[in-house]
């Protein structure tokens, strides 16, 4: 779908909480396992960077996943992510319990996902992203639709374009 540039920049200027899935977006959705379980996750360090460039504009960070990764745990941690939920199989309704506990209203919430498993809290954000290789259901359906894939710095970019509406 995507919305015209006025109503993105709009958009971009209430955001003060930024949510960001984990597998295909802070990932390409590779997962490695061992005999031993999940062992491997690939990240981007650029998209470290944009958690850090969020949080010098005082906009605070979550990651939320389905999974439970004691890898996903420890980067939420490196990279000083405001807060990490895992296993989480209805994000629609934590984001009720986020606003609460950050007073503010969905509307200054951004999100960003790939599956469907997303699509209920993105209709509920004030502003939604996804990356160019979010499944096409997704798509139709997004604010914005990342030029990056999914684990090669979506994140990065969806801070860059907020930062620079929000401060140019």
């Amino acid at each position: 779908m995507s919305i015209d540039k006025n109503t993105l920049r709009k958009k971009c200027l209430q955001v003060k909480l930024v949510i960001t899935d984990v597998d295909g977006v802070l990932t390409d959705g590779g997962m490695y396992y061992s005999d031993k379980g999940e062992s491997l996750k690939k990240f981007n360090t650029r998209d470290g960077m944009g958690f850090e460039l969020l949080r010098k504009s005082n906009i605070r960070t979550i990651i939320m996943t389905r999974e439970k990764s004691n890898i996903v745990k420890e980067r939420g941690k490196k990279i000083k992510a405001d807060d990490v939920y895992q296993g989480i199989l209805q994000k629609e309704i934590l984001l009720n319990e986020i606003c609460k506990k950050n007073k503010i209203s969905p509307e200054y919430v951004a999100y960003i996902g790939d599956d469907i498993n997303d699509q209920k809290i993105m209709q509920k954000a004030g502003l939604s992203f996804t990356p160019n290789d979010g499944m096409e259901i997704i798509k139709k359906n997004v604010d914005y639709i990342c030029k990056m894939k999914g684990g090669d710095g979506v994140f990065r970019e969806v801070a860059d374009l907020i930062i620079k509406c929000k401060f140019q």
